[in-house]
């Protein structure tokens, strides 16, 4: 009788032996990742905070990018994400809607599923790729603030479908059925029921999308971005500087002249605070929809 009481002792703390190791490995993990972060936060302010000021943000380049603000790229990088969501959003959101609320669950359904699933892991690159060759050469709108926008609106599409399926399926199914029973039609439910309570959700993944086209270089780099200019865009068939295609340039250029490292290190600063800023609003912005919800 000892003997048992004791092994079932034995198992039992070593069950929470096991449980202890997890916990504190589960909180080195998330101290890491954190230091990580932090470190690398840190690297890129001390480095790129001395070249903020008003002339930075407000002036053109000069001296081929040796001198000089980011101004044109910041406005060319406000366009194309702007124009990505504005092609983005209405088709994810039509699309997100057919597949809540209208497909049948089915071979097809299926297919279009896996697709949406792969085109959210294709590189940005291969969507750089096909911008260029269909966009900017088959289309003939060259290269553009146009083209880019349809190519970033092309990688932020899966993202914007996805969270907007979810978030109309999240609306509770008495709401259709309310509807519904009191003679509503479908369409009609879907517009003045569904999308009006899943509206949240669907901006919260669309903000967090024009973050990550915000970000992208290497569709730009083929179909909108210039190496240099001092001119702002006229129209959306005209070329713009980009932040992220700036700051590659200025990083490889970078290796030669050092007086453009401050410069570089800037521009990082400033794509960072806006992309941060973007999240930023799509946190409050969910925040603010879930203390108004009405059950």
């Amino acid at each position: 009788m000892i003997s048992a009481n004791k092994h079932g002792f034995t198992l039992s703390k070593w069950r929470y032996l096991k449980q202890d190791i997890f916990l504190v490995s589960v909180w080195f993990s998330a101290l890491l990742l954190a230091g990580i972060v932090i470190a690398i936060f840190g690297y890129i302010i001390i480095n790129g905070i001395g070249a903020i000021n008003w002339e930075f943000l407000t002036t053109p380049p000069r001296e081929m990018m040796t001198k000089g603000g980011i101004m044109p790229a910041i406005v060319g990088t406000f366009y194309l994400t702007c124009g990505a969501l504005l092609v983005a959003l209405p088709l994810g959101v039509a699309a997100a809607i057919y597949l809540a609320e209208y497909a049948k669950d089915g071979s097809v359904v299926r297919f279009i599923r896996i697709m949406i699933n792969c085109l959210a892991g294709v590189p940005s690159v291969v969507f750089g790729l096909f911008g260029l060759g269909f966009f900017v050469i088959f289309l003939g709108f060259g290269s553009s603030i146009l083209a880019g926008s349809l190519t970033l609106g092309c990688i932020i599409l899966p993202t914007i479908i996805s969270a907007s399926e979810e978030a109309i399926k999240s609306v509770p199914q008495t709401f259709r059925e309310a509807s519904l029973a009191l003679g509503i039609s479908k369409w009609q439910t879907i517009q003045k029921i569904v999308l009006p309570v899943a509206l949240s959700g669907i901006m919260t993944g669309s903000v967090l999308s024009v973050g990550r086209a915000a970000g992208e270089t290497a569709p730009i780099m083929f179909t909108a971005a210039t190496f240099f200019t001092t001119q702002l865009p006229e129209s959306i068939f005209d070329e713009v500087m980009a932040l992220p295609y700036h700051i590659y340039v200025l990083a490889t250029a970078g290796t030669y002249i050092e007086e453009t490292r401050p410069l570089q290190y800037g521009a990082v600063l400033v794509l960072i605070s806006l992309i941060f800023m973007i999240n930023i609003g799509a946190i409050l912005l969910r925040i603010y929809s879930r203390k108004n919800k009405r059950w």
